[in-house]
């Protein structure tokens, strides 16, 4: 497991937590076959203490973000939720490769414009590598990180695709013409 420890917003990872959380990850490593990369953002927003953890693998995505007064803590409450997470996720698979799955047939999605007085301001960016996956991954990862959408590469198409949940349950797939 490549592990990449990151500080941010003035907290400094001390050896003593920069091993805990390496000795700790490393034994999620038992779950997975081949290349997996964790990344995990330690910083200090206001008075608390926020740990992100984000795990691949296979195009897989694993993440837990947690925040509390002491980064040890996070430790003990993020690692829980990712190994349930991962849990799942092989469970599921298990369940689909025993009843055979097809894949889905997705409609075009219905754009309605609207033009909004302001728009609001950007508050968060985050930064994904993306992994050639199926779009079965896709639609695990948008149920197992509970999002309405996903954006991945398409393994099948080499494109980049994004992956939606419909207000009715289905889900809808964008594919990019670039």
């Amino acid at each position: 497991m490549r592990i990449d420890i990151i500080e941010r917003n003035g907290f400094t990872v001390s050896q003593r937590l920069d091993r805990i959380l390496r000795e700790k990850l490393a034994k999620l490593e038992k779950y997975f076959d081949g290349d997996v990369n964790a990344k995990v953002v330690c910083m200090k927003e206001a008075k608390l203490e926020k740990l992100e953890i984000t795990i691949t693998s296979k195009g897989v995505l694993y993440r837990s973000e947690v925040a509390s007064d002491n980064m040890y803590n996070n430790i003990d409450l993020a690692l829980p939720k990712l190994e349930k997470q991962i849990v799942r996720n092989s469970e599921k698979k298990k369940n689909i490769k025993a009843k055979g799955s097809k894949q889905e047939n997705f409609l075009p999605f219905e754009f309605i414009e609207e033009e909004p007085e302001e728009l609001p301001a950007i508050y968060k960016k985050k930064t994904f590598d993306l992994d050639p996956m199926l779009i079965d991954d896709a639609r695990f990862a948008i149920e197992r990180l509970g999002h309405d959408f996903f954006v991945f590469l398409n393994a099948e198409t080499g494109k980049i695709n994004i992956l939606y949940k419909r207000r009715d349950g289905k889900y809808g797939l964008i594919d990019l013409v670039y």
